[in-house]
C-alpha cells in the first residue's frame, strides 16, 4: 500500500481517536454535572429535611399546648362545680355560718359567673363580667343568652320546708384561659403558613394524611400556563408536585401523619440541562468550523489542481507543437507512411489530453452527445491498448441515437481513468463490463470488473484525492473523475457494489 494510502489510514485512525475524545469528554462532563446535580439536590432535600424536622417539632409543642389547655379547660369546669356548690349552700342553706362558701365564691377572680332563676327570667347574680354595672339589666341578658350557647349550665336545685327551689349556675372560660387561648390559636394557625409555606425555598404542598386534601402550599407560580389550563385545585396541585421527590412525613402526635411534597429548585433544573445546552453549542460550532475549513480547504485543492492542469497543458503545448513539425519533416523525408501515421496519432492523443488539462479549473460548456458513440469509442481505444486475456463487454439497453449533453473530452477521460483502475484490480486476465440502463430522467452507466474489490469501509475513501492503494501512483484518477462527473456534469458517481475477490461495480448518474 502507497504513502497516499497510509496518510488516509492514519486519517481514519484520527478520527476514530477524536470520536473516542469526544465521547469521553461528553461523558465526563456529563457525569460530573450530574454529580453536582446529585450534591445540589440532596442538599435541598437535607435543607427540607431539617425544616421540616423544625415544622415537626414546632407541630409537637402545638400539641402540647392543646393538650395543655384542655386540662386548663378541665380544671376550669370542676372549679366551676365548686362555685356552682357554693352557690347553691349560700342560697339554701339554713345554716348561720357562711363563711366558708363566702370565701370560695369571693375567691373565684377570673371565671365569669352568672346565676339566673329556673326560667332565665331573672339573675340573681353574677361576677367577672366585663361590665359591673349592676343597674345594666340588658348586658347581663346578652352575657347570659351568650353562656347558654357555650355550654350547658350547672343544675342548683334544693328544697327548704318543703319547698322545691331550682336555680342555673353559667360560666364562662376565665379571662386568663381565654387570652392564652386566643393567643396561641393565632399561633397555630399562623404556623403552617409561617413555618411550612413561607421558610421553603423550593415549591411545596402540605397535604393531610390521605395524601389527597392539600392544607398549604406555597413557591409555587399559580400564574404559570399550567395552572392557567387546569386551575389551582387539589388535583392540579398534586400532579404538579407529586412523583419528583418523595415526600417528607410530618407527626403531629396521636398517630396522625401529614406529608410535605416538594419539587426541585429552578438551579438544579437548570443544572440537569445545561450540560445538554453546552455541549450542544460546542458541536453546533465545531460543525460550523468544520464546514467552513474543509470548503476553504477544498476551494484550495480546487485552485491547486486546477493551476497545476493548466501548467501541464501549457507545457505539453511546446513539444507537441514541436512533434506536429516533425512528423511534416519525416514525410518529406520519405519515411514510411505507417510510421509517421502511427506517430500522428500519439500526437492528437497527446493534443487530447493536453486539451483535458486545459479544461480543468475551467467551466466547460457541456453539448448534447451521442452517448452511445462516446462510450464506444472510449472502450474501443482501451481495449486495443490492453491485454488480449481482458475481454471488454458492452451492454446498451437505450435507444441508439439518445443525446446527452456532456463535455465529450473530459467524460471520455472518466471512462478512461475507471478503466484503467479496472484494470489495475485484475490479476492479468477478467471481464470488464460496460452496462448502460435508463431510470426516468437519469442515466445509468455501471462499469463493472472481476477484480479483487474494495472493501467497504474505503467506497468513498477511493474518491479522495491522494487516496491509492498502488505502490506507484497519486491517486487523482478517481478524484478527478468524481469531480468531472459530479461538478462539470451535474452527475454522480459511486461505488455501487464490490465483493472481495469477485469485482466491483462503480455506477455514473447522468441527467438527461
Amino acid at each position: 500500500m502507497s504513502q497516499h494510502s497510509n496518510i488516509y489510514t492514519q486519517k481514519s485512525r484520527w478520527k476514530i481517536w477524536l470520536a473516542v475524545s469526544a465521547a469521553i469528554i461528553v461523558a465526563t462532563t456529563l457525569i460530573y454535572t450530574g454529580s453536582v446535580v446529585d450534591r445540589v439536590a440532596k442538599d435541598e432535600r437535607h435543607n427540607v429535611g431539617l425544616w421540616a424536622e423544625a415544622v415537626q417539632r414546632r407541630a409537637k409543642l402545638v400539641q402540647v399546648t392543646r393538650n395543655l389547655f384542655r386540662v386548663m379547660e378541665d380544671e376550669e369546669n370542676r372549679k366551676a362545680e365548686v362555685l356552682a356548690n357554693a352557690t347553691l349552700k349560700l342560697i339554701t342553706s339554713e345554716e348561720n355560718d357562711l363563711t366558708f362558701y363566702t370565701q370560695i365564691i369571693e375567691s373565684n377572680t377570673t371565671i365569669p359567673v352568672i346565676v339566673a332563676n329556673e326560667d332565665d327570667s331573672t339573675v340573681l347574680t353574677f361576677r367577672n363580667l366585663a361590665q359591673t354595672d349592676n343597674d345594666s339589666v340588658e348586658y347581663t341578658q346578652r352575657e347570659l343568652a351568650r353562656f347558654k350557647l357555650k355550654r350547658k349550665p350547672i343544675k342548683l336545685e334544693n328544697t327548704i320546708y318543703g319547698a322545691k327551689f331550682v336555680y342555673y349556675l353559667y360560666y364562662d372560660d376565665s379571662k386568663i384561659y381565654t387570652q392564652m387561648k386566643s393567643t396561641m390559636e393565632d399561633i397555630i394557625n399562623s404556623f403552617i403558613t409561617e413555618t411550612v409555606i413561607n421558610s421553603a425555598s423550593v415549591p411545596v404542598v402540605y397535604t393531610d394524611s390521605t395524601q389527597s386534601h392539600v392544607l398549604h402550599f406555597g413557591k409555587i407560580d399559580t400564574a404559570s400556563t399550567y395552572f392557567q389550563e387546569y386551575g389551582v385545585n387539589d388535583g392540579s396541585l398534586l400532579t404538579y408536585i407529586k412523583g419528583e421527590n418523595e415526600p417528607l412525613q410530618i407527626q403531629l402526635g396521636n398517630n396522625e401523619v401529614n406529608y410535605i411534597f416538594y419539587r426541585n429548585s429552578n438551579l438544579v433544573r437548570q443544572l440537569r440541562y445545561f450540560p445538554y445546552v453546552q455541549l450542544g453549542i460546542i458541536g453546533l460550532f465545531l460543525i460550523i468550523s468544520y464546514f467552513l475549513f474543509s470548503t476553504a480547504r477544498r476551494g484550495e485543492q480546487n485552485r491547486v489542481w486546477a493551476g497545476m492542469s493548466k501548467e501541464t497543458a501549457h507545457q505539453l503545448g511546446t513539444p507537441i507543437s514541436s512533434l506536429v513539425g516533425w512528423v511534416e519533416i519525416l514525410r518529406s523525408q520519405g519515411v514510411d507512411e505507417s510510421i509517421t501515421t502511427e506517430i500522428e496519432k500519439d500526437v492528437h492523443r497527446l493534443e487530447t489530453i493536453a486539451d483535458r488539462f486545459s479544461k480543468v479549473g475551467s467551466v466547460p460548456e457541456p453539448q448534447p452527445e451521442n452517448l452511445q458513440k462516446v462510450l464506444m469509442e472510449s472502450l474501443s481505444y482501451m481495449e486495443a491498448r490492453t491485454s488480449k486475456k481482458i475481454i471488454y463487454e458492452f451492454d446498451w439497453d437505450l435507444e441508439n441515437d439518445i443525446q446527452v449533453p456532456i463535455s465529450r473530452q473530459l467524460f471520455e477521460w472518466v471512462i478512461e481513468n475507471l478503466c484503467r483502475n479496472a484494470i489495475d484490480a485484475l490479476p492479468g486476465n477478467g471481464i470488464i463490463r460496460t452496462e448502460v440502463t435508463r431510470s426516468g430522467n437519469r442515466i445509468h452507466i455501471d462499469i463493472s470488473d472481476t477484480g479483487k474489490g474494495i472493501p467497504k469501509n474505503q467506497w468513498k475513501t477511493i474518491f479522495r484525492p491522494g487516496f491509492t492503494t498502488k505502490k506507484r501512483g497519486w491517486g487523482l484518477g478517481l478524484s478527478l473523475a468524481k469531480r468531472i462527473v459530479e461538478e462539470y456534469h451535474k452527475g454522480k458517481i459511486y461505488v455501487k457494489d464490490s465483493v472481495p475477490d469477485k469485482g466491483t461495480v462503480i455506477r455514473i448518474v447522468l441527467p438527461v
